[in-house]
Formats: structure tokens, sequence, C-alpha cells
């Protein structure tokens, strides 16, 4: 259980699926898989994608998309369960330096790859959610 498991290629089809690539996140579901799609989806907040994971035996995913936003009963969760790698691949999306150095001394650069472009998601999703015009209710 964890990213390691899959293949380089399918790593990318999912970093370009987490980048907003609809034809990569169409490849991964037309090509066996969908815990990936939804993966790259929960990472963008979609709540359905969330649930999908959680009723379709892949929790992990989930709990890994929380641990991303940086909830720390995720992180514990994913340090423990799966390989040391998906928790320093959820902190290095965060740009933590140490996890970032970690990832690439051990010749990761997928994972940097994908965490940088997590990154960049977030950061859209927070220059989106700020400012004068957004309503709070």
């Amino acid at each position: 259980m964890g990213l390691e498991k899959y293949n380089i290629k399918i790593l990318l089809a999912l970093t370009k699926s987490i980048a907003g690539r609809k034809d990569f996140f169409r490849w991964l579901m037309d090509n066996g898989y969908p815990e990936l799609a939804a993966f790259s989806n929960a990472i963008r907040g979609d709540v359905e994608a969330m649930k999908w994971l959680f009723a379709n035996n892949y929790a992990w995913l989930a709990i890994l998309s929380n641990a991303i936003d940086g909830e720390d009963k995720a992180r514990v969760w994913i340090g423990k369960t799966t390989h040391i790698c998906n928790l320093m691949f959820a902190m290095a999306c965060r740009e933590d330096i140490n996890a970032i150095k970690w990832l690439d001394s051990k010749g990761l650069n997928i994972f940097l790859l994908m965490a940088k472009e997590v990154a960049t998601v977030l950061e859209t999703q927070a220059l989106e959610n700020t400012g004068p015009y957004v309503l709070h209710f």
C-alpha cells in the first residue's frame, strides 16, 4: 500500500492528471487506475472523489490527500501504515525542505516532480479562496 508500488510511467500520468490534464485523468480511468484518477481529484478538493476512495478500498489514498492538506492525524497514519516515501511526499507537497531533501537523497525524482505539481495546485487554491471578492458564509 503506497504510491511507490506504481510504475514510474503510471506516476507520471498521475502527475499530469494532478496538473489538470483531463486526457491523463481519462487515461488513468480507462487503463485500470481509477483510484489514481480519484486521488488526483481528491487533491483538488473533490469531495465525491474522496468518498469514492473510501467506498472502494482506497482509504489510504484519501488519507494521503488529507496528509497533503497538513492534517496531523493523517500524516501520523500515513507514516505508520505506508512506506516512508508517502509521508515525505505529503510533506514535500507543502514544500517541507527536509522532506524534499530526503526524496532527493533517495533519487525519488518522480515524487519530487509530483510534489511540485501538488504545491502549485495548493497555491492556486489558496489564491482563489482569498481576497476581497471571496464571501465566507
